[in-house]
């Protein structure tokens, strides 16, 4: 008997990591059925579409990622406890999962059109986070949507330049300067 749970599995691997290195639009079903070993049909499946598939990938793992993002900061009291967390686990992130972080940073240009306001969203759990502080005077009141775009400007810009080859070494490595960097956006002593 066949488990079409590890065949999903499979088929949604395989895309991901063709949908990084050639893009969405250039990935066709058939090459993503047969670099996952499996019939077109077998594909249709277990999702309508490619575009389909492209959005529950995308999805799902913009969705648990602000749930692990929500479940790292709430224990914590401060701005620079939650955020620290919340750095060191996009770092712990990227080198988990390097094709899977490209693939949400990078498909979120086609992808966030479709995020509905109930849906767990990275970005509103660190807007919310700063918005939060702010209302507890831990840092100046400012616009916390211009506040989490610098903030995630930061995390993420490091991250497009490992992507692309000009960073090196671990994102873990540079979490401790990335962490001090968003301090000083935010005017965190």
């Amino acid at each position: 008997m066949r488990d079409g749970k590890k065949t999903k599995e499979r088929i949604s691997r395989t895309a991901l990591d063709l949908f990084v290195a050639k893009g969405i639009t250039e990935t066709t079903i058939r090459d993503i059925a047969q670099a996952a070993g499996v019939a077109e049909g077998t594909l249709y499946r277990h999702y309508e579409s490619k575009d389909d598939l492209a959005w529950e990938l995308f999805a799902q793992n913009f969705m648990a990622f602000a749930k692990e993002l929500e479940q790292l900061h709430v224990p914590r009291e401060t701005l620079k406890d939650k955020l620290s967390a919340m750095i060191l686990q996009f770092c712990h992130f990227y080198d988990k999962d390097p094709v899977l972080f490209n693939y949400l940073l990078l498909a979120q240009h086609a992808q966030l059109k479709k995020v509905t306001p109930e849906m767990p969203n990275p970005v509103v759990v660190v807007r919310d986070v700063i918005a939060q502080a702010m209302l507890r005077r831990e840092i100046p009141v400012g616009d916390p949507d211009v506040l989490a775009a610098m903030v995630l400007g930061v995390v993420l810009q490091v991250a497009t330049f490992k992507i692309y080859g000009r960073v090196a070494e671990p994102l873990t490595n540079l979490s401790d300067i990335l962490i001090k960097t968003c301090f000083q956006v935010l005017n965190i002593e």
